[in-house]
């Protein structure tokens, strides 16, 4: 796209916003960049031409200008059809996209990407996920998530076209087209409040993500009860609309109030209100202004935002429950492994009764999920020694030390590196590892230094593959270091004991 075509388009977005009320200070500067990936898609990012202080005001977008089911044309239809939460919303941006220029939304639409968030790892091709995803902890997710979103599609959204009672062109809600507004809402929707659910905030949604790091916030506040409620984090789950109203299609640029009302009192009264973004730090001119989409890894932020960040603080890599038995079969028995994993579960249920766990995470500095450990020293110990534990949950490991396992927890879990659960770690890493095929983490570390940034899908698919990786070697050097300080506390301990007598 030509940079004049998006002067143009962005011109009218900003007449669109002053149109429907939708104020900014006038130091924010919306900056398309100039430069253009392998899919000659564009980005937008917010500067701003003059210092921001703690505290300011810097935008207020009122709640009905927002896309979200209840504002949407479609309103009336999706309510008759019994479709809800992302569903509802993804038929809601669909069916105002289709409109083009009648919709209320039309110069707001035209800021979007035409095909969806092409970065989103939902509208990656099968070949692309196997070869670049493969061993991550997207893999198996997106692939479950596509073959989803085509069930839904299948099941409710093409009898929804066929059954309205309008005529609606079932082009412009084909598979390609759901897929997209799926991406679209994934990236850029924001829960407004209980009336009016989750939807695409207009000018919210141009501000980039920066972990931990965020220059403003995004507020909800009622002009009746003066009441503010953050919503600075996007929708995580789906919410349940309650529609009712008769259908509306409008044309023009101003939107109206919403067109699904319930009755005139207090939802109604919620088209007044207003979203707010407030300043949390001070911002020099001419620097970027950041908003936060939640404290999240990065295979959380490439799922829904098709991103990543160097150095994240929230990465994890799961191991999963069938890695553990595929190590445990691998040097115990068939009947060994399921004895154990039964002590295991029933141990778990006691303490969480009515939930299951079929995957332990590893934190980003390698240290493994308490339950795990418990796991592994269960399923290492001595027959003897399991005997005992099996009848009063006691172990006794040596002739000085007895663990019970009851009373193991976050703060004492180092306990629990005997030499057999090193070495059981170990070879944890060394299996999950595997999955990232034959490339060893220094390929894929020189592979992301060559990279292109520009090469979106490649580039932070190997920093997710890095990043991963890299706490696997950390959690070799958890089980190393911390069963050597251990054995050596013990040993010390011991030594003092026997001086003594």
């Amino acid at each position: 796209m030509s940079s004049t075509s998006s002067s143009r388009r962005m011109r009218a977005f900003k007449r669109w916003m002053k149109e429907n009320s939708i104020q900014h200070t006038q130091s924010l500067n919306f900056t398309i960049q100039k430069e253009i990936d392998i899919q000659k898609e564009e980005y937008i990012s917010v500067y701003t031409s003059s210092d921001l202080h703690e505290g300011d005001v810097i935008a207020t977008i009122p709640k009905k200008t927002c896309l979200t089911v209840k504002t949407s044309g479609a309103c009336q239809l999706i309510q008759d059809f019994c479709l809800e939460g992302y569903m509802a919303l993804s038929v809601a941006v669909m069916f105002e996209i289709s409109m083009a220029h009648k919709s209320p939304w039309f110069p707001y639409l035209q800021m979007l990407p035409p095909h969806g968030n092409l970065d989103v790892p939902l509208l990656w091709s099968l070949e692309e996920i196997d070869e670049m995803l493969v061993g991550t902890e997207l893999y198996k997710t997106i692939k479950e998530d596509k073959a989803l979103v085509y069930d839904d599609w299948k099941a409710c959204i093409v009898p929804f076209v066929e059954s309205a009672p309008v005529k609606l062109n079932p082009d412009d809600f084909g598979l390609d087209k759901y897929f997209s507004a799926k991406s679209l809402i994934s990236s850029r929707s924001f829960q407004i409040d209980d009336y009016y659910g989750f939807g695409l905030v207009p000018l919210a949604d141009l501000f980039n993500h920066k972990t931990n790091a965020e220059d403003v916030h995004f507020t909800s506040v009622s002009l009746q009860s003066e009441s503010d409620t953050d919503t600075s984090e996007n929708m995580e789950n789906e919410v349940d609309d309650d529609l009712d109203g008769d259908l509306s299609i409008q044309n023009g640029s101003n939107i109206a109030s919403p067109k699904c009302d319930d009755d005139d009192t207090s939802e109604s009264s919620s088209s007044t209100d207003i979203l707010e973004m407030i300043m949390v730090k001070d911002v020099k001119a001419g620097a970027e202004v950041f908003n936060t989409y939640g404290s999240m890894g990065n295979a959380a932020l490439l799922h829904r935002y098709g991103f990543t960040e160097p150095d994240n603080p929230y990465d994890i890599v799961n191991i999963d429950l069938e890695l553990v038995l595929e190590w445990s079969s691998s040097i115990f028995s068939s009947r060994h492994s399921r004895r154990r994993l039964f002590s295991w579960k029933r141990l778990y249920h006691s303490e969480f009764p009515n939930q299951d766990i079929d995957y332990f995470e590893v934190s980003t500095n390698g240290e493994p999920e308490l339950e795990l450990l418990k796991l592994i020293f269960i399923i290492s110990l001595p027959e003897k020694a399991y005997d005992e534990f099996d009848k009063s949950k006691i172990a006794t490991i040596s002739n000085k030390n007895r663990i019970i396992l009851g009373e193991i927890t976050e703060t004492n879990k180092k306990l629990l590196l005997t030499e057999s659960v090193q070495g059981a770690l170990l070879s944890l890493a060394d299996i999950r590892d595997r999955c990232y095929g034959l490339r060893s983490l220094e390929d894929d570390v020189q592979a992301l230094k060559t990279c292109p940034a520009t090469n979106k899908k490649l580039y932070h698919s190997l920093m997710l593959r890095v990043s991963e990786r890299k706490i696997l070697e950390k959690l070799r050097i958890y089980a190393s270091v911390s069963g050597r300080l251990l054995n050596a506390c013990n040993g010390s301990t011991t030594k003092k004991k026997l001086t003594k007598r």
